[in-house]
């Protein structure tokens, strides 16, 4: 195997198509994935259940799902948890909960690599199947090397959760790899440097750098070339295997595609709505359905129809959950409403569509 230190080139991740103007970056929900419960347990209920309302999505009920929502989404959200509970280190205060390992198949799929300087060159190359409009680099610097990472929605309010957030997922991965006594030799932020700094400096136990051009982890470069010192793990799974489990990034390249994935999180959180989208697209009910009729000759309610329905058959197929339970899930009045919008698209009832899969 070659010797990462004196191998390696710099290696980047981003988007690999081209990131049209005009359409919002996602992310996995998984990022988000323990926060909720963390607010709830230091702040309560009432803080929680605000900050949900005022992003219009129940993120706890699908943040252990492959979905994706907008990247504003995810920053709108640690604002209002900021703003409510009168708190500007939420990032800080989650740290120890984020970790790679809570990420889904992406995540196993980083961890499998068997040396650091691997998992690092994977993470950035298969970015994409985490998260659209961000960017990480591994570069090395004489004896040093710098993890980079720069996010899509840097600058926007809530964002400096998001900064730490990273910081602390990145640590994950070297802990992963260099034991859970480590700690990197400078951390970067590209955030203003807050009035006290001390917490920083207590939560990452090394030194903090404010007011950087980008997000940045320095480590030994001598260090990429340890092997993992958890568990053994599986080394069999591929990019491709993370493709399929992660196929929803294929599709967000558009406006569209992001307007499908974010209707996609809100039908299996439970609530769906034009309001909320439009928020998520940080644009307004009326020019989010402009732009759906003109661009795609579709209108929003035909859109979360179709998304719904796909959906449905997905639980019939899959499941044994009752047609009723299903109706009143996707927020249909009655069964029978339900089972006549099945029946228009697909031709069968929704008890006839079920009972046509046990009979094969």
């Amino acid at each position: 195997m070659k010797n990462l230190t004196t191998h390696m080139t710099p290696i980047s991740g981003r988007m690999g198509r081209n990131f049209g103007a005009g359409v919002p970056p996602v992310k996995s929900v998984r990022v988000l994935a323990g926060v909720s419960g963390l607010v709830r347990e230091v702040y309560g209920e009432r803080i929680l259940q605000l900050a949900k309302q005022s992003i219009m999505l129940d993120i706890e009920v699908i943040e252990q799902q492959e979905c994706f929502i907008p990247q504003i989404v995810v920053t709108e959200y640690l604002w209002e948890i900021e703003r409510r509970a009168k708190e500007i280190n939420i990032g800080l205060l989650a740290a120890p909960i984020l970790s790679l390992t809570n990420f889904g198949h992406w995540g196993k799929y980083v961890l499998a690599a068997e040396t650091l300087g691997e998992a690092l060159v994977r993470a950035a190359a298969s970015l994409n199947y985490h998260g659209t409009g961000d960017r990480m680099q591994l570069r090395l610097e004489g004896a040093m090397a710098r993890i980079s990472y720069t996010h899509a929605t840097r600058g926007r309010r809530g964002y400096s959760h998001v900064a730490s957030g990273t910081i602390a997922v990145v640590l994950s991965i070297l802990q992963s790899y260099l034991g859970t006594d480590y700690f990197p030799h400078r951390i970067e932020l590209d955030v203003p440097r807050p009035q006290s700094d001390t917490l920083f400096g207590d939560t990452f136990l090394c030194p903090v750098v404010f007011d950087a051009p980008e997000i940045s982890v320095c480590i030994e470069a001598d260090k990429l070339n340890r092997v993992s010192r958890g568990p053994a793990r599986t080394t069999l799974i591929t990019i491709e295997d993370v493709g399929r489990a992660l196929a929803e990034p294929a599709g967000v390249d558009n406006y569209l595609g992001v307007v499908v994935s974010y209707i996609r999180a809100q039908v299996q959180a439970g609530t769906l709505s034009i309001e909320s989208t439009a928020k998520a697209m940080d644009t307004s009910v009326r020019t989010l359905q402009r732009v759906l009729r003109r661009d795609n000759g579709v209108d929003f309610r035909e859109l979360a129809n179709v998304v719904r329905l796909r959906r449905a058959e997905e639980l019939l197929r899959g499941t044994n959950v009752s047609i009723t339970q299903i109706a009143m899930d996707f927020g249909y009045s009655s069964p029978a409403n339900f089972s006549r919008a099945f029946r228009k698209a697909s031709g069968l009832a929704p008890h006839e569509y079920r009972q046509r899969l046990l009979a094969k």
